[in-house]
């Protein structure tokens, strides 16, 4: 009998984890895009969207380089989600790393500002942290940074 019992139990608890669905990429993406479209609309900025689906705006344009891929990058960035709950910051001094190091977003994104160029990319979770939980990002967020490009160092 009381292997009956938790057989009953392993069974109601299997078959109730079935009907469970967790979110997908795809669900993520779609009401990311959805969320980004309502935030650009209610924004004064021109945002561009590039073929990979990154938004950006350059609201001052340095008048330096151009990182690439292989550049070590300093930057000066605050970054937060779309409900504008602010998730890390830089200090003034900003922080430095290999640009190859970072998200998809960062690579692609800080490789549009010149030194000294200032703006926003909004970054949907397929190129940040897609369905993983990272402390202080919830699974399938779409992220926002303001960013300063202070140095490339080759």
């Amino acid at each position: 009998m009381r292997y009956l019992l938790i057989l009953l139990i392993a069974f109601s608890v299997t078959s109730c984890t079935d009907d469970i669905k967790l979110p997908t990429l795809l669900d993520y993406l779609t009401q990311n895009h959805k969320d980004i479209d309502e935030y650009i609309a209610d924004s004064d900025l021109e945002f561009t969207k590039t073929d990979s689906g990154l938004y950006y705006v350059i609201e001052t344009e340095g008048e330096g380089d151009f990182p690439t891929i292989d550049s070590n990058v300093t930057v000066k960035y605050r970054g937060y989600l779309l409900n504008g709950i602010v998730f890390d910051k830089s200090g003034e001094e900003g922080i430095s790393f290999d640009l190859n190091r970072v998200i998809p977003g960062w690579i692609e994104g800080i490789q549009l500002f010149k030194v000294g160029s200032i703006g926003k990319l909004i970054i949907p979770t397929d190129l940040a942290y897609g369905t993983a939980n990272i402390p202080g990002i919830p699974a399938g967020s779409a992220l926002i940074f303001d960013i300063e490009l202070l140095a490339i160092v080759q």
